[in-house]
């Protein structure tokens, strides 16, 4: 008899092992020749070298499922036995799966263009209204090739500008002043990484959100980056963090030309870069419209009211220049 560990170091062994363990149990079912014991994220196996050589294999494809779809039930482990298709493999257009086993897909014509530019471009612009799912849509993708071993880390950051409140006013240190700036990121970290998963991630380096001043004499190699609510940028701060690229990166840069909140005197680095950059070999943008927000319908409404709003006031601007020259 011949005694061997098998690590999860992939998988979560919350969902590897199964509400109750009920997945382990079929495990041992399905391997009645092997003792088959589990301790945290180690699998033990005494048997004989047949046996452990074909266990090896389903263990693999086991891991490879249930990172993939952050799901393994116990129909999936009866599937992968019999090596007959999960339900989950027969899913097209996925970016990469929810906790649950849940899609996640592009869910309009920009989405898909920011999805499909991607795999062409290293540097992408997603620009449009609250809602449109430009930084969620980014986020899936950066999940998505490190899952897939296509990058090492996963970096995450926005500029910490103050959007109506004072940082010296809130409680805590720098850290904990700035986590809210940050938290949007970490809720679509949290609907795609098991939280095990994510600790270990973070723990570790894998997945870094951090404010865009902390990228200053960085190079950033083999890796996904995306800057968040880019509009709050200054001209200086976008070209820093441009200029962090390194080999094996992709940047996303995501924002909404009508959300900036910087002081009125101070130019937006994101709408100037849009326009230094434009036709640049390597370089997508992707312009996303109130036709593109997949939250709740009212914010549709929302956006469409603040626009009208943001025309009359230009209306009424031109008309009262228009009347002062005439005087």
């Amino acid at each position: 008899m011949i005694e061997k560990h098998f690590f999860l170091d992939e998988a979560d062994p919350v969902l590897f092992y199964g509400p109750a363990n009920a997945n382990l149990r079929m495990l041992k079912a399905l391997c009645p020749k092997l003792r088959i014991m589990a301790r945290g994220n180690v699998l033990k196996a005494i048997g004989d070298e047949e046996e452990l050589a074909a266990f090896e294999e389903l263990f693999a494809a086991l891991q490879k499922h249930c990172t993939k779809y952050n799901l393994l039930t116990e129909e999936d482990v009866l599937d992968i036995v019999k090596r007959r298709q999960t339900h989950g493999e027969a899913a097209e257009g996925v970016i990469v799966y929810s906790m649950g086993g849940k899609p996640i897909t592009a869910r309009s014509e920009n989405q898909r263009r920011l999805v499909e530019a991607y795999d062409r471009c290293d540097l992408l612009f997603a620009v449009g209204p609250a809602g449109s799912g430009k930084t969620y849509t980014a986020i899936a993708l950066a999940v998505r090739a490190l899952k897939n071993k296509e990058v090492k880390r996963l970096i995450l950051s926005r500029p910490a500008v103050e959007a109506g409140e004072k940082l010296g006013f809130l409680p805590g240190d720098m850290k904990e002043k700035i986590a809210p700036y940050l938290q949007p990121l970490y809720d679509a970290l949290q609907e795609m990484v098991p939280p095990a998963k994510l600790q270990e991630y973070m723990t570790t380096g894998v997945i870094q959100i951090a404010p865009l001043a902390f990228m200053r004499g960085r190079t950033l190699n083999d890796a996904v980056v995306i800057l968040d609510e880019a509009q709050n940028t200054t001209s200086a701060q976008i070209k820093m963090f441009l200029t962090r690229m390194g080999t094996n990166t992709k940047m996303i840069i995501t924002g909404d030309r009508t959300q900036i909140d910087l002081p009125p005197t101070v130019r937006s680095g994101l709408v100037e870069a849009l326009r230094i950059l434009q036709g640049i070999p390597g370089v997508a943008f992707i312009e996303m419209t109130k036709k593109d927000i997949v939250r709740h319908r009212l914010v549709t409404r929302i956006v469409e009211a603040y626009e009208q709003e943001a025309r009359r006031k230009r209306d009424e601007a031109a008309a009262g220049e228009a009347q002062q020259n005439l005087s």
